[in-house]
């Protein structure tokens, strides 16, 4: 018998990350589509946390996150952003960026409730909002530039409005917002009383010298702006599943309040773990950045070198192209070709717009670059190759 089941999840296509991966092992073919590193991040973290499993204790960890791990997150915060955050009020382990954000949605929106989203997009972000009984408001980020216009975002927010989402630096793009757009969507928020939230995961990939700037920098912004943060991202630890978030106090136990009710908290061995790689010294941060650009330099020559317009890529690890320059204008269908027969699987640009969107581009693809590099240089002769006779 056919069950009804919750149609934000249930109508919804499986994500493209596990179908992409899976044609992808199906096929042998290299997979630059889900965006995880083929390399485990510092020994040293993952000794400690090792050893701090075997001694215990294993129960579980306040509901806040453990308070070595707190501190640390405060500390990284002052460091790197000029940022005096209160460890016991304006921080909260979550277990992974997903589940905060899931519980910064829920926190903050109720039924009826519009959200502002910037398209493309996380994928999780669009059934996260629906669930929580909101809708999603999108405003369309014009490619190749893919910069915010005030006037679009403006005429996306109604009284319904309770929050806007960003995303910088900016996962399927690349992209790193700019002083201008930040000041586009803080200007927008205080003049119409909005919270923000702000996925900063790849906060520590930045490239070219240049620096990440937290939203919640700007005058008047730290009062209604929550930022998040991710271990798995910044250590290229993503099985730990150890994320953070900090804000004002308010908006903060908003978001421990729906927490603790979805994942309630982490293993206390792997935030400890994570609170000491946070007070690693400046030369691991500067090598994980500067290895990372080393790749996305390779990746971006051996794509061009295939015959693909590349985009630029200002921060994260991905690199958008332009697939007409090799005669193909539908990106799911090309993504499909590439991963049966060229052997390396990407993923659609497509696959990050709201399934309403039915004018969403089809030309774009982003393929992931936190690989080895003998990877990456192997992906981009096989799409040489392949294109030299397709």
């Amino acid at each position: 018998m056919a069950r009804k089941l919750n149609p934000v999840f249930s109508a919804r296509p499986r994500s493209i990350f596990p179908t992409m991966s899976a044609l992808a092992r199906k096929h042998g073919a290299i997979n630059l589509g889900q965006g995880f590193p083929d390399e485990d991040g510092p020994r040293e973290i993952r000794a400690l946390a090792a050893k701090l499993t075997t001694d215990g204790p294993n129960q579980y960890a306040p509901v806040e996150g453990v308070p070595e791990l707190r501190e640390a997150v405060a500390r990284d915060n002052k460091r790197f952003h000029g940022l005096d955050i209160d460890p016991d009020t304006e921080t909260l382990v979550v277990s992974g960026a997903t589940e905060g954000l899931a519980a910064a949605f829920l926190g903050f929106l109720s039924p009826g409730d519009e959200a502002v989203l910037l398209a493309p997009f996380y994928e999780c972000y669009a059934p996260q909002i629906e669930a929580a009984g909101a809708s999603a408001r999108i405003v369309d980020l014009a490619p190749p530039e893919w910069r915010l216009d005030g006037d679009a975002l403006e005429a996306a927010i109604t009284d319904k409005t309770r929050l806007i989402v960003i995303n910088t630096p900016h996962n399927p793009l690349g992209k790193v917002m700019n002083m201008a757009e930040l000041e586009i969507v803080a200007a927008a928020a205080r003049r119409h009383d909005l919270i923000v939230i702000c996925d900063e995961v790849y906060e520590h990939l930045v490239f070219d010298d240049a620096r990440h700037t937290p939203l919640m920098t700007l005058p008047g912004m730290f009062e209604r702006s929550v930022r998040i943060g991710s271990a798995g991202k910044t250590f290229s630890l993503t099985g730990f599943r150890i994320g953070y978030v900090t804000g004002p106090a308010d908006l903060v136990t908003g978001v421990m309040k729906a927490h603790q009710h979805l994942a309630y908290t982490s293993p206390a061995p792997l935030q400890k773990a994570v609170a000491h790689g946070l007070d690693m010294g400046d030369g691991y941060y500067a090598a994980f950045t500067a290895g990372m650009q080393e790749k996305r330099d390779l990746m971006s020559a051996g794509l061009k070198a295939a015959g693909f317009d590349v985009l630029p890529c200002e921060g994260a690890y991905f690199v958008t192209v332009d697939i007409r320059a090799v005669g193909r204008d539908d990106d799911a269908a090309f993504c499909r070709e590439i991963t049966e027969h060229a052997k390396v699987a990407a993923v659609p640009i497509s696959a990050f717009y709201h399934p309403s969107q039915s004018g969403a581009p089809r030309n774009y693809v982003r393929f992931c670059f936190c690989k080895k590099q003998e990877v990456l240089a192997e992906a981009a002769g096989r799409l040489g190759d392949y294109f030299a006779n397709h």
